[in-house]
């Protein structure tokens, strides 16, 4: 685009100067008044669109913003996203439950309400790199619960249910935050790396409000 651009530009200019000359030679000026006239007027020459030049500089620098990331930023996205949907079915396990404090019922809340924009995010950020949305087979993830792990909870109710959410949500947070750090010191896309710094701040926080919680059951 930006070749074009020159390329025309460079034509309107030679043209100016073509008619200033035969302006000159010919005593009548009028051509020179003319391309005078289209100069001050602000009337653009033909292939001098300044507007839509500068719409689609715009344009190139915000996809170039989207695109700047590296291997680093793609492997934290991909693998926060399960990692935030498993945080989310365990907060709706716990949400569906009777009989759990009221204090762990609005961790699981805020749990949720917090990890789901975040998935969208992350989601979104993929698709503009035009990278896969889910990991590649063979990765692990630190923190997530098993199969297993999942059937407990899933059957726990009331006090129980409420240690065991808090116990494996510490894990689970914990896990996060280490991928979240590594993103930290790897990433090269500005907003993931600050996605990953909010996650450590915000999930520690969470880790020493459940140590608390947990230790009141």
């Amino acid at each position: 685009m930006n070749k074009k651009f020159l390329t025309l530009s460079t034509t309107a200019v030679a043209t100016v100067i073509a008619l200033a000359g035969c302006a000159s030679g010919s005593g009548t000026g009028s051509p020179n008044t003319t391309a005078s006239s289209t100069a001050s007027s602000g009337t653009s020459m033909p292939g001098m669109d300044h507007g839509s030049s500068s719409a689609t500089a715009g344009s190139t620098s915000s996809t170039a913003a989207a695109m700047n990331h590296n291997a680093a930023d793609v492997t934290f996205s991909q693998m926060m996203i399960p990692h935030h949907t498993q945080a989310v079915e365990m907060s709706d396990m716990m949400l569906k439950k009777s009989g759990v404090p009221t204090a762990v019922t609005a961790l699981a809340t805020k749990i949720k309400a917090a990890q789901g924009p975040e998935i969208q995010t992350m989601t979104g950020w993929l698709k503009a790199w035009n990278e896969p949305t889910t990991m590649p087979s063979g990765h692990s993830m630190d923190g997530t619960m098993s199969e297993a792990d999942m059937k407990a909870l899933s059957a726990a109710q009331g006090t129980e249910a409420a240690r065991l959410f808090l116990k494996q949500m510490i894990a689970h947070h914990e896990g996060a935050v280490m991928m979240a750090k590594t993103e930290n010191t790897a990433g090269k896309n500005a907003d993931a790396v600050q996605l990953s710094k909010d996650i450590v701040t915000a999930q520690e926080a969470e880790i020493q409000e459940m140590q608390k919680l947990l230790a009141t059951l």
